[in-house]
């Protein structure tokens, strides 16, 4: 069931007026493909913009508490932990994991989503210059959990790892 329609089908924020307070986490994930080149000097900090990851880390948690603003139906969350963490991956990836939580009535998957999306976007806008080829990629959910629908993982449904 689409919980965003109302019985006719028009746009609606969904009432969790009697929903419990509950602890609820989400981790979502972006990847962010770019030439060797372009890696490199973000890691050995030549950027001439700055520190990138520092920059993207800052970027992430800001848009997750900017969540609301940016997703029509979103709730605002008051958000009680944002955490980004951007490591190498290889020699031509950056992997960004965004952790949300909070004690609220309502899911953080859109606020890991959103982080984790923005940093990869901040990533891309001070790196373009010098790679303007860099693939934004399987931006996903993870992990989540909390509310009625339990706990989630990436890994259960693939089989793989989160």
């Amino acid at each position: 069931m689409l919980t965003h329609l109302d019985s006719q089908g028009h746009a609606n924020m969904v009432d969790v007026t009697a929903k419990a307070v509950t602890f609820r986490e989400a981790q979502a994930e972006a990847l962010v493909r770019m030439r060797p080149a372009t890696l490199q000097l973000i890691v050995q900090g030549g950027h001439p913009k700055g520190d990138v990851f520092a920059v993207a880390r800052i970027a992430g948690i800001q848009a997750a508490k900017k969540t609301s603003d940016l997703i029509p139906l979103c709730h605002p969350l008051l958000l009680t932990g944002v955490k980004v963490e951007l490591t190498a991956l290889g020699e031509d990836a950056v992997r960004i994991v965004a952790r949300c939580k909070l004690a609220g009535q309502t899911g953080v998957e859109m606020e890991a989503l959103t982080a984790a999306s923005v940093a990869a976007l901040t990533i891309y806008d001070m790196c373009k210059a010098v790679d303007r080829g860099m693939v934004i990629e399987q931006v996903r959910l993870l992990e989540k959990l909390g509310g009625k629908s339990g706990h989630y993982r990436l890994q259960d449904q693939e089989g793989g790892e989160a």
